[in-house]
């Protein structure tokens, strides 16, 4: 099982892009850009302005489709606001720097840090034989497609 965790933080690091929401709001999700830091364990971060809806943290949902479409992740955890400047520091780049005149000073910025509880994992690598019995509508098997886990990260 430990497998699908690796392919899931390295599909993440390849294509950081997710949409996040905060759990029991009846609003839709935002597509944001997840910040990676390999030191971290079972977390990962969001630069965004203090107006954001996200911005004052709670319980959220992150959704996730790797590049390929290959794997699949859908993450329970919590939001709340980084108070580490070393961690705004490390994280800082100049595709964030874009978005904010003010520097890592900036009064609207503020760094979500997410921390994940648990999440669902799915792989779809159906193999030669699983694309003939797609491509000739022949019936697939439980597996033949990939594999499903709930994870803990």
């Amino acid at each position: 099982m430990s497998d699908i965790k690796q392919d899931f933080w390295k599909a993440l690091d390849a294509s950081p892009y997710v949409m996040v929401g905060m759990t029991g709001e009846h609003a839709h999700h935002i597509p944001m850009n997840a910040q990676l830091d390999k030191d971290a364990d079972g977390a990962f971060w969001f630069f965004t302005a203090t107006d954001n809806r996200l911005a004052g943290g709670g319980a959220a949902m992150v959704q996730f489709a790797s590049k390929g479409h290959d794997l699949f992740a859908c993450l329970a955890g919590t939001l709340r606001p980084e108070t580490d400047r070393a961690v705004l520091d490390k994280l800082w780049n100049n595709g964030v720097a874009a978005w904010y005149s003010g520097g890592k000073d900036d009064p609207k910025l503020v760094l979500l840090r997410f921390d994940i509880g648990d999440a669902e994992i799915w792989t779809a690598e159906p193999g030669l034989k699983g694309m003939f019995k797609l491509a000739t509508g022949m019936t697939m098997k439980e597996g033949e497609l990939g594999q499903h886990a709930t994870v803990s990260l």
